[in-house]
């Protein structure tokens, strides 16, 4: 008798949802579950079960799929099978088939398969699932399924389609591994649900789907830690990177989030928590301004506002705002975003070079942050120069995010941050936030320290406001003292 590991692999086999994904680690027995699952209906007349890879290869490798198929199919009576299918003496059959590229999923048209399983789903496209899920039909009794099993991929489409299982921090939220949600997909687009019956009403003409993630690692696998205890160790030597994905944290599996990128942060680095402390010595909201409106068929950039916090030598990014609109909508979520942070809180836009600069800052002085504590900040230095001090606030475990929806993409930003980076805009936002309350933190006479806070500096010409910038702190406090005199 095949029997599954009890634990994720039995709740896999288990589950009733018409669209299971299983893994998010190495080791945890993805392929033999997806195996198992398949043989489940073998003794049904009609029944068919294809399990695809991506490429050929990939199913007759040494010890790949096929190998592991003898593994388990040969033990079965009456079992005969030609390379790349199983028969068994009711007529049933398993295949095994790839699917390399997008147009090979035309090769299926017309076809009827009760059982689709996709091993390493993350490897297909979404198109190519999609199309198979319409192949997922049955004329043989058994209601038709779909089993997925993959490792972690932040690139892949998969990645955002089980998004609900995952927390921000990356990692399986294991209150909800294994909870069934519902979805439909209309014009390209998944709309979910936590019952049929909810999406029934929004779209009678569809046929809602149930959908389940279950997460497994290498440490629910004992049958291979028994046979291969080395095999951790292996996933330990990885580079960080991959030993972030493959083997991650042992309740929790691989990291979805972790990409290649920068160096100068860690998404280990960062804490997250629930609760805040209850005051500050200091808080100050600062905006990074996108510096082109999005339009279609362009990656535009973001308006970003952090709100970041000092207490007791630690900081807290307590709000992360974005938007990508037109102007208007930039002054309006500026506003409102300042009103609801308080009067006490300090608000602080990147002042751009030259006299266009100068006029966008005196615009939102005169016109949006009216009564606020604002002023434009010059920003001197290098994007990298000007992240290094939050940097190594962070790896030292000095900078704590409050739990929220937006730490996904703020953690994402920060981990793939360089020089050559597509978005750098919530780096930019945070840090200056930080470098912002620093500076005033060292001489709390400066404003925000970036540049002097003298009201006469809009009255001398920008070569003069040039040199004032250049002043060390003693020398722009006593020009102030002069034009103010």
């Amino acid at each position: 008798m095949i029997t599954p590991q009890e634990g994720p692999q039995s709740d896999f086999l288990t589950t009733t949802a018409d669209i299971a994904i299983y893994g998010g680690a190495a080791g945890g027995g993805k392929t033999y579950a997806i195996l198992m699952e398949a043989s489940r209906n073998i003794h049904v007349s009609g029944y068919s079960a294809v399990i695809f890879r991506r490429t050929y290869p990939q199913i007759m490798n040494p010890g790949g799929m096929w190998d592991q198929s003898i593994d388990l199919y040969q033990t079965i009576d009456g079992a005969r099978q030609v390379r790349g299918e199983w028969s068994f003496p009711s007529g049933a059959k398993i295949v095994f088939k790839h699917m390399q590229y997008d147009k090979d999923k035309y090769d299926y048209q017309g076809s009827q398969i009760p059982f689709i399983g996709f091993d390493e789903l993350t490897h297909f496209s979404e198109d190519q699932f999609f199309y198979m899920l319409s192949r997922n039909r049955s004329m043989c009794g058994v209601i038709p399924y779909v089993r997925g099993t993959c490792n972690p991929d932040s690139d892949s489409w998969v990645a955002k389609f089980i998004e609900w299982w995952i927390a921000p921090d990356g990692y399986a939220d294991m209150s909800r591994a294994g909870s069934v949600r519902w979805m439909v997909r209309v014009g390209g687009t998944i709309e979910w649900a936590d019952s049929a019956e909810e999406l029934k009403k929004s779209h009678p003409k569809l046929t809602p789907k149930s959908v389940t993630f279950i997460m497994s690692s290498v440490y629910d696998n004992k049958m291979l830690l028994e046979r291969d205890p080395s095999y951790i160790a292996n996933l330990m030597a990885l580079p960080s990177l991959e030993r972030m994905r493959l083997l991650g944290d042992p309740k929790r599996g691989g990291n979805w989030h972790i990409r290649a990128g920068g160096t100068k942060f860690k998404r280990e680095w960062f804490l997250i928590l629930d609760n805040m402390p209850d005051s500050f010595d200091e808080r100050l909201r600062f905006w990074d301004l996108a510096a082109t409106e999005p339009a279609p068929g362009r990656d535009a950039d973001w308006t970003v506002g952090a709100l970041v916090g000092l207490k007791a030598g630690r900081w807290y990014v307590l709000d992360v705002r974005r938007i990508q609109g037109t102007p208007m909508n930039v002054e309006a979520l500026i506003r409102q975003t300042a009103i609801m942070d308080g009067r006490d809180v300090p608000v602080r836009i990147e002042e751009e070079g030259g006299a266009s600069g100068r006029s966008l800052i005196d615009h939102y002085r005169r016109n949006v942050l009216v009564g606020f504590n604002f002023d434009g900040v010059r920003m001197g230095g290098s994007k990298e120069q000007r992240a290094s001090p939050m940097s190594a606030a962070a790896e030292a475990g000095n900078v704590i995010l409050k739990s929220a929806p937006w730490n996904s993409a703020f953690l994402d930003e920060f981990e793939s941050f360089s020089p050559t980076c597509v978005h750098d805009d919530q780096v930019d936002a945070t840090d200056g936030a930080f470098n912002c309350i620093s500076e005033t933190r060292l001489d709390p006479h400066i404003g925000s320290g970036m540049l002097p806070t003298v009201p006469a500096i809009s009255r001398i010409d920008e070569r003069v406001a040039e040199l004032v910038c250049s002043m060390s702190p003693e020398e722009r406090l006593k020009a102030e003292a002069m034009l103010n005199g």
